[in-house]
């Protein structure tokens, strides 16, 4: 496949330093259990070089790499359930690698406010919740979106206008119960 200069892929190397903490994050936030996400993470920089060849728009990298990362999810998913009951997991959202550690005391609060985030987005039909996570977390565009999970960019805006408003509608609902359990106590 014939590229411009100025379109050329970069190196595995380059995908792998630049892209871990997204396909990382993105694992983990499409409810890749703890003990299993470095495998599926593994499992995704074997799939992006295997077939980072065929990438016909080396500009839409980021989202290729995102549907990737989807894909190779799904699998586990599908894998897991057929060789696993159907016992749930605590998943549990950390953050990228920081450079120092935190007090227990920000601990706890971090781990309340995650826990928080996940207790909302579940509250999302898993449409939604995709767009919302790919636009708000994950910093994606709308265009970035639309390519990685193959559907029209007018659905994108549409299903961000739709999660936006359930979020915001999820989180005030639970700031009003906290503040009248709060006013009882």
């Amino acid at each position: 496949m014939a590229q411009s200069p100025g379109n050329a892929l970069p190196s595995f190397a380059a995908i792998y330093e630049r892209y871990f903490d997204f396909i990382w994050t993105s694992v983990r936030r499409l409810r890749v259990s703890g003990e299993a996400v470095d495998d599926v993470v593994q499992e995704v920089f074997v799939v992006i070089h295997s077939r980072l060849h065929t990438l016909q728009q080396p500009d839409s990298l980021r989202s290729w790499i995102y549907g990737v990362v989807r894909r190779t999810v799904s699998s586990h998913h599908r894998s897991r359930r057929a060789h696993e009951s159907s016992a749930h997991d605590v998943v549990y959202f950390d953050q990228a690698r920081e450079s120092s550690l935190p007090t227990p005391f920000e601990q706890t609060h971090r781990n309340d406010q995650w826990q928080l985030l996940a207790k909302l987005l579940d509250e999302l039909d898993e449409i939604k919740r995709e767009v919302f996570v790919l636009a708000e977390l994950e910093e994606l565009t709308a265009p970035e979106i639309a390519a990685a999970l193959e559907i029209p960019l007018n659905t994108v805006y549409s299903r961000l206008r739709a999660a936006r408003q359930a979020f915001e509608l999820a989180l005030t609902r639970r700031r009003s119960a906290s503040a009248r359990g709060v006013g009882h106590a």
